[in-house]
């Protein structure tokens, strides 16, 4: 059992404070305090409740049909929900199966864990679209869990409702688990949106954080949902042993944030409404770059064409390095590294600037 660092984050704890254009977060804008109208000045700095503080599971749930205050565990980012939730659930030598490209913890920690974990990977060909014939043939008498997210991220695709009925009904079937991380999910039209997986089934978890959908990524705040108490227990059981409670001045956060929700999304949606045209225009124009359009979320992997004669690496790092522009090498999703991850959360003209700068490094290969 041992843990090893993501290239996703050594690359940008390299680069991520040493760039002026960022065009590769997966995230909306970040947001400042003082953005907030939120005053701190009385919050007692005391431990909090180990599962999260009432007020903020209880608003949290009311995003979860049928579910409560209890079926809510707040946590440190949804990093940590997934760190218990796949610390509760698997063992050494259990199975794993994993849709790829994702967030690489979702399959670092299973392998970290000694599990055995085999990765459901999304081409390019296929639209980045998962194929459940795939995923139901890879299930083996040692599978224990399932994880798949979407909006995907770094890619923009989406599943749809009768795909997520699939699922939830396949995981039942074969007495499996499946972790479903909603971290997008805000970010979908309303044609589009995917009820919580939580909310259909004991068998499927839910994950989502604050750090996303309204730019708050610094509050390291997230949450797990579950119908299942002891998955509930169990995560807390093992949070008791890392991080004990939340910050209070994050609960805080989180809880005023969320009673303003819909006025936050609302931005957030227009935000990345816009910039996806932004970036569907300039790929238009590209003839060295082509693109999955991204159907939901604020991310997508476009990848240099085959014809292009080029060392990718070497263009990433001049990007971050010349023209102070932050993308995100497909290498660091354990994908080809013609990809790259592109967001489109932050300001038009920092976007536009950006991918100026790629088409300017591309031309100087």
């Amino acid at each position: 059992m041992w843990f090893k660092r993501m290239e996703l984050e050594i690359w940008f704890d390299k680069y991520q404070y040493e760039i002026d254009y960022d065009i590769g977060e997966s995230a909306v804008k970040t947001l400042d305090v003082k953005d907030l109208d939120i005053d701190l000045s009385e919050i007692s700095l005391r431990y909090g409740y180990h599962r999260g503080r009432p007020e903020l599971r209880e608003r949290i749930a009311g995003q979860y049909p049928g579910l409560k205050e209890e079926n809510i565990v707040v946590t440190t980012g949804a990093s940590e929900a997934n760190f218990l939730v796949v610390s509760a659930l698997v063992k050494p030598g259990d199975h794993v199966i994993v849709e790829h490209p994702n967030y690489p913890s979702l399959y670092e920690v299973p392998r970290s864990l000694g599990c055995s974990v085999e990765l459901l990977t999304l081409s390019f060909e296929q639209d980045f679209k998962p194929d459940l014939n795939t995923l139901e043939n890879k299930i083996t008498p040692k599978t224990r869990l399932i994880s798949l997210t979407h909006p995907n991220n770094p890619t923009g695709s989406m599943i749809s409702g009768e795909e997520l009925q699939s699922l939830i009904e396949l995981v039942e079937s074969r007495g499996l688990y499946l972790l479903f991380d909603e971290t997008y999910r805000d970010m979908t039209s309303a044609e589009q949106i995917l009820p919580p997986a939580a909310s259909l089934s004991p068998r499927a978890i839910s994950i989502s954080s604050m750090s996303k959908c309204y730019g708050l990524p610094g509050i390291r705040t997230g949450w797990l949902a579950s119908q299942d108490k002891f998955i509930l227990d169990s995560a807390v059981a093992i949070r008791e042993q890392v991080s004990i409670s939340n910050n209070a001045l994050s609960e805080e956060i989180a809880l005023s944030v969320l009673s303003r929700r819909e006025e936050y999304l609302q931005r957030a949606r227009e935000r990345i409404d816009n910039n996806r045209t932004v970036v569907a225009d300039w790929m238009q124009k590209q003839k060295d770059f082509e693109w999955i359009y991204p159907e939901a979320g604020v991310v997508c992997f476009p990848r240099t064409r085959s014809h292009v004669q080029t060392d990718n690496e070497k263009l990433y790092r001049a990007l971050a390095e010349k023209y102070r522009t932050f993308v995100v090498p497909g290498r660091c999703f354990e994908m080809n590294n013609r990809h790259f991850r592109i967001g489109f959360g932050g300001d038009e003209e920092k976007i536009k600037k950006g991918l100026d700068h790629l088409t300017k490094a591309m031309e100087e290969k």
